[in-house]
């Protein structure tokens, strides 16, 4: 059994200090695992429900039998899991700017970790997620290549950002940089903290068909009653 409360590995980023914290829930014994950046909570792993809709939601809505897929923010891997637990998926590439994030999952210092570097189709890439999208994607070996799915768990939301860098991701350019790496019927999937926004949605729908906000629930015992994240699901023209 692990003590009651430690923190696993601590590190400073070029958006502030990150750190790993791991505490035993006593209510129900469970290990809780913990992501801050600074003083400011990012994830946990009693909330993983949203960070697994926003994968299969997106994986749904893609047919073929050999799937390539780009994840944006790698955090806890529930949402990598998720889409590796889809069988027709060939490659995922998971993209994260916190090199010390990568290092968790290498070293195993989240249970995920290991499950996703033993996975052959799987591989983590440190760097810009949103540069990429502005640039030559998010395959530093092969530039320019495309997917059948991108699926995005960085921000807390379109308006809510991690760094002031990352907003022009959520405007009218941005989605269009987005769509060019997405091949004809490819999906884009975002994680949100906030609910439904009809502004985005517009922007969304200035690139992409078939442009949904999916209300995802689950149960928050912290607060004891049920909370709501946000999935936006967005479709390539054919």
């Amino acid at each position: 059994m692990s003590v009651r409360f430690e923190e696993l590995a601590w590190s400073p980023t070029p958006i502030g200090e990150v750190s790993l914290r791991r505490r035993r829930d006593p209510a129900t014994g469970i290990d809780v695992y913990e992501v801050k950046l600074g003083d400011e909570y990012l994830m946990s792993s009693m909330f993983t429900v949203a960070e697994i809709e926003v994968a299969r939601l997106a994986l749904a809505r893609v047919d073929g039998p050999a799937l390539d897929v780009a994840v944006g923010g790698l955090g806890l891997g529930f949402t990598a899991q998720a889409v590796l637990a889809d069988q027709r998926v060939r490659e995922l590439l998971v993209v994260d700017l916190l090199e010390p994030v990568i290092s968790w999952h290498q070293r195993g210092l989240v249970p995920v970790g290991p499950v996703l570097t033993a996975d052959p189709r799987c591989r983590l890439v440190h760097g810009d997620f949103f540069a990429m999208a502005d640039g030559a994607g998010f395959d530093p070996d092969r530039p320019g290549r495309t997917y059948d799915a991108v699926v995005v768990d960085i921000d807390h939301s379109p308006r809510h950002v991690l760094a002031d860098d990352n907003a022009s991701f959520y405007g009218a350019a941005g989605v269009q940089w987005l769509a060019a790496h997405l091949r004809p019927g490819g999906v884009f999937s975002l994680w949100s903290n906030d609910p439904p926004d009809e502004a985005y949605l517009a922007v969304l729908s200035g690139a992409f068909v078939d442009v949904v906000a999916e209300v995802v629930s689950f149960a928050n015992p912290l607060q004891d009653r049920p909370a709501t994240n946000t999935v936006y699901l967005a479709t390539n023209a054919t």
